[in-house]
C-alpha cells in the first residue's frame, strides 16, 4: 500500500483524536487521492485549511498525492500573510455574511443583535445550506464537519464552542469582526436591516407607556416588528461588550 506522511499544525489538531495531535501521521492509500480527499479522510474539513505543502512546495486541493509524499497542513494565518496565490482560503469578504445550520439558532440571533447578516432557518437541509453558502457567498457556520467537506462550500467554519455566548465571541475573533459590529441595526427575528419609523405609523403596535415616553422607533421591513430604546437595549449592549471581553480558550 502507498502511504503519505502528514503533519497538521495549530488548531487543525482540534479535529484529530488526542493520540494523534501534534504528531506526524502515516496515512495509507491505494489509488492516488487528491490532497483534499486525503486530508478530509483524517477528519479535517478543507474550509479550515489555508496552506498545504507537499515536499516543501505549495499545492492546491486538487493536487494528487504520490507514494512517500510529506504533507504539511496549516490553518488560517491570523498574523502572517501568504504570498499571492499560495493561500487556499478565499479572500476575506468586505462585509461578513453568514448562514448557520439548524443547531446554531441562538448564535444566529446573537450575530443579528451585533449587526451581522446571519441567514438561518430551523428546517434547512444540509444540501440547501451548502447551496446558500455558495450561491449567496456566505460563510457557513456549523458544528458538523461533514457538511463543511462538501466541495461546493468554499467559505465555512467549524464552531468549536458549545455555549452560544462563547460561540459569538469565537466567531468575532476568527473573522476579526469587533470593529464591524453595528448593534441593534438588524431584526433579531428575520435578519432584515431596520428602518426608521414615524411614531404615528407604529402607534398601534406600542404599549401605552412606550407611546407616552418614547419618540424614536425602528421597524423591520420584513416582519413589521417595532423596536425602541428601552432598558433591554442597555442589557444587550452590555452583553455584547462582555462578549468582546470573553477570553479565548487556552
Amino acid at each position: 500500500m502507498r502511504h503519505a506522511i502528514l503533519r497538521f499544525y495549530g488548531e487543525l489538531n482540534d479535529f484529530l483524536p488526542a493520540s494523534l495531535r501534534q504528531r506526524t501521521i502515516c496515512r495509507g492509500f491505494d489509488a492516488l487521492p487528491s490532497v483534499k480527499d486525503l486530508i478530509e479522510s483524517c477528519g479535517i474539513p478543507h474550509t479550515e485549511i489555508d496552506l498545504v505543502l507537499i515536499n516543501g512546495g505549495a499545492v492546491d486541493f486538487a493536487h494528487a498525492v504520490a507514494d512517500g509524499d510529506r504533507v504539511a497542513v496549516y490553518p488560517h494565518f491570523r498574523t502572517l500573510g501568504l504570498p499571492s496565490g499560495t493561500g487556499l482560503l478565499p479572500e476575506p469578504q468586505s462585509t461578513a455574511r453568514f448562514v448557520l445550520d439548524v443547531h446554531l439558532g441562538r448564535l444566529a440571533g446573537y450575530l443579528r443583535l451585533a449587526g451581522f447578516d446571519a441567514a438561518y432557518r430551523n428546517d434547512c437541509a444540509d444540501e440547501d445550506l451548502a447551496a446558500v453558502s455558495r450561491n449567496e457567498d456566505r460563510i457557513l457556520l456549523t458544528r458538523d464537519r461533514e457538511l463543511l467537506k462538501r466541495s461546493i462550500v468554499s467559505r465555512g467554519y467549524f464552531v468549536r464552542e458549545t455555549i452560544p455566548r462563547r460561540q459569538l465571541a469565537e466567531v468575532i475573533r476568527r473573522f476579526d469582526l469587533a470593529r464591524a459590529m453595528a448593534p441593534l441595526t438588524r431584526c433579531a427575528r428575520c435578519n432584515e436591516v431596520l428602518a426608521p419609523a414615524a411614531k404615528e405609523a407604529v402607534a398601534d403596535h406600542l404599549p401605552a407607556h412606550v407611546r407616552s415616553t418614547r419618540s424614536v422607533f425602528l421597524r423591520c421591513p420584513g416582519c413589521g416588528r417595532v423596536y425602541w430604546d428601552g432598558t433591554h437595549v442597555d442589557q444587550i449592549r452590555r452583553f455584547l461588550r462582555l462578549t468582546l471581553e470573553e477570553p479565548p480558550p487556552a
